[in-house]
């Protein structure tokens, strides 16, 4: 498969409706975009073919995100993500908390304004 001008994004998210959203979103401006519903997917694509960007949702079954964002980060430092949480036992705010020590790059509390996803993902993709 030939690499996107803009790059490509590997969305991790257990909800098929938000990975359709996202194809749109991110598709729609130019990016290829690779969709995984849950932590093992995601880092078994990663190692085939290493994204550009990697949006990842942190409550999922299977991995979930925070166990995801730690082993991509240790095996690949350079990889550059976006955590997304909607809630959880202890609410999103903790979670994001979390992934920011972790080292992403950017979190947002779903709901979000996809304008601000985008404006974030065109800020580190052509950085």
């Amino acid at each position: 498969m030939e690499q996107s001008a803009k790059g490509r994004i590997l969305v991790v998210d257990d909800d098929r409706g938000f990975r359709e959203i996202m194809l749109h979103l991110l598709g729609g401006a130019g990016y290829e975009v690779e969709m995984a519903e849950n932590g093992i997917e995601a880092i078994n694509k990663y190692r085939e073919n290493p994204a550009d960007l990697v949006v990842t949702d942190i409550i999922m079954p299977e991995k979930e995100g925070i166990e995801t964002i730690i082993e991509l980060k240790r095996d690949y430092p350079q990889v550059k993500i976006i955590a997304l949480s909607g809630g959880g036992t202890h609410g999103p705010k903790d979670y994001l908390d979390s992934a920011r020590l972790l080292g992403v790059e950017e979190t947002f509390y779903k709901p979000f304004e996809m304008d601000d996803l985008l404006e974030k993902v065109n800020e580190l993709l052509d950085s």
